[in-house]
C-alpha cells in the first residue's frame, strides 16, 4: 500500500502535493518523493523514512513548477532507501512515474528492457513501467498513447501517475486492482489514492474503475478506457469534515479514533433504528422481501479486522435470523472452489471498500450468481459500485493503520 497525489493547475504545485501527501502518510513510512515540471524539464527529490525528512532535505525554498507528483511508500519490491523511492525516471529523466500495487511480471520486463539498452537505477519493481512508457513517447507517441500501449505489456496490480516533461501541464493517471481518483477544481485537477489528500480544495472526485485512464490538464479531464476511448464518469461529492482528518490534540490518529468511537457508532446507528416498531431501516440493500426468503445461506467474506467484525457477525445473523452463516478469509475464498449460487447472500466488509481480496471474492462470487452486499465507510469506492446492494457505515475517516471505530461500526 502506498499513497499518490498529484496536481496540475495555476498555484505552486509542490506545497500541495506535500500537503495532501502527509494526509495519505498512513499509507506508507518507508521513503516519499516528489517530482515537479520545472523550466521544461522535471526535478526529482528522494528520501529514505517518513514525509517529515522530505521536507527537511527540500527547505524553505521548494522547487517550482505548477504541475508535480508526490508519493510515499510502504516497501514491496527493493529495500527502503532513496535509491527505491518513488517517482521512477526513464533514462533519459523525461518521464516520471509514481505507483502504487506489483508489477508480478517485472522480472521478464527488466530483463527485456536491459537488453534492449534500457539502465535501471533502483531494485523496484515500479521503474520497469517508466521504461516502457518511454520507448514509445520517446518515438513520438502522446504520453497518453504511450501510457496505454505501455499496460499491455503488463501484468498485475497498478495504480499510476505520470509526467513527462515533453507535456508540462498533463498528467496522465491509469488503474487497475489499486485505488486511484481525479479531483475537480477551478483551473486545476488532482489525482490521488484518497479522498482525503484533496479534500482542502475540492469534494469533487470521480473514482477510477479497473482498466481506466485518466487525462489531466489545468482546464480539462477525460477519463478513458484500456483502448484509449473515452468515456463518461459520474461526479461525486464527498461530505467528510475536513476537521475528523486532523488528529484534533491528540498524541496519535489512533488514540483520536479510540475516542470518537460513541459519536462513530451513534452515526452508523442514526436513522436505522426505529425504537418504536423494534426494527431497523437499511436503506440500500436493494433486496425485496421475496428475494431475501429465498436466501438459505450466508457468506461473509473480509481480511483482516473486517475479518474479526465477520466472526462476530456471524454469530449474530445465526442467533437472531436463524439463517446458515459461514465467514471466510477473502484471500482464501478467491482462490478456492467455493461452493455458491443463487441462494447464497454474499457479504464483503472493508472499511475502506478497495480491499483487493474482498473485491476479487466478491466478483467471483457474483460470477457464480450469488446475491452480493457491502458493508463499506468509504463512499463511491470500488465495493460500494460494484455490489448489488449494501451499506455505509459513516464512521468517517480512518487514518489509523490500526482500525478501531471502523471495526465497532461493522
Amino acid at each position: 500500500m502506498c499513497g499518490i497525489v498529484g496536481y496540475t493547475g495555476a498555484r505552486p504545485a509542490a506545497a500541495l502535493v506535500l500537503e495532501g501527501l502527509k494526509r495519505l502518510e498512513y499509507r506508507g513510512y518507508d521513503s516519499a518523493g516528489l517530482a515537479v515540471v520545472s523550466d521544461g524539464r522535471i526535478e526529482v527529490f528522494k528520501a529514505p523514512g517518513k514525509i517529515a525528512v522530505l521536507e527537511k532535505e527540500l527547505g524553505t525554498k521548494l522547487p517550482s513548477g505548477t504541475t508535480a507528483l508526490a508519493h510515499t511508500r510502504w516497501a514491496t519490491h527493493g529495500a527502503p532507501n532513496a535509491k527505491n523511492a518513488h517517482p521512477h525516471t526513464d533514462c533519459g529523466g523525461t518521464v516520471a512515474l509514481v505507483h502504487n500495487g506489483i508489477i508480478e511480471n517485472a522480472g521478464a520486463l527488466r530483463a527485456a528492457l536491459t537488453k534492449r539498452g534500457h539502465r535501471f537505477r533502483s531494485e523496484t519493481d515500479t521503474e520497469v513501467l517508466a521504461h516502457l512508457i518511454e520507448e514509445l513517447h520517446a518515438k513520438g507517441a502522446p504520453l497518453v498513447d504511450a501510457v496505454v500501449g505501455a499496460l499491455q505489456d503488463v501484468e498485475g496490480a497498478y495504480g499510476i501517475a505520470v509526467l513527462s516533461s515533453r507535456e508540462p501541464d498533463t498528467i496522465v493517471a491509469a488503474r487497475k486492482g489499486s485505488p486511484l481518483l481525479v479531483a475537480i477544481g477551478q483551473g486545476e485537477h488532482w489525482v490521488a489514492s484518497d479522498a482525503s489528500a484533496v479534500l482542502a480544495h475540492t469534494r469533487s472526485v470521480v473514482y477510477l474503475d479497473d482498466e481506466e485512464i485518466a487525462v489531466l490538464r489545468p482546464h480539462e479531464y477525460r477519463i478513458l478506457d484500456r483502448t484509449a476511448a473515452e468515456k463518461e464518469k459520474a461526479v461525486t461529492h464527498v461530505d467528510w469534515d475536513l476537521g475528523t482528518m486532523e488528529r484534533g490534540g491528540y498524541a496519535h490518529f489512533m488514540l483520536k479514533e479510540i475516542m470518537e468511537q460513541p459519536e462513530s457508532l451513534r452515526n452508523t446507528l442514526r436513522g436505522r433504528l426505529l425504537e418504536e416498531e423494534g426494527t431497523v431501516r437499511l436503506g440500500g440493500l436493494n433486496i425485496t422481501d421475496e428475494d431475501l426468503l429465498k436466501i438459505q445461506r450466508i457468506v461473509i467474506t473480509a481480511c483482516g479486522t473486517s475479518w474479526h467484525s465477520a466472526l462476530i457477525g456471524e454469530y449474530m445473523m445465526e442467533e437472531l435470523a436463524r439463517v446458515p452463516t459461514e465467514v471466510e478469509y477473502a484471500s482464501e475464498f478467491r482462490y478456492r472452489n467455493p461452493i455458491v449460487d443463487e441462494r447464497t447472500l454474499v457479504i464483503g466488509i472493508s472499511q475502506s471498500g478497495e480491499t483487493a481480496d474482498t473485491l476479487a471474492a466478491l466478483r467471483e462470487a457474483k460470477r457464480r450468481g450469488a446475491r452480493t452486499l457491502g458493508l463499506v465507510n468509504v463512499v463511491g469506492s470500488t465495493i460500494a459500485r460494484e455490489v448489488d446492494g449494501g451499506i455505509y457505515l459513516h464512521a468517517g475517516p480512518e487514518i489509523g493503520v490500526a482500525s478501531t471505530k471502523a471495526f465497532t461500526s461493522q
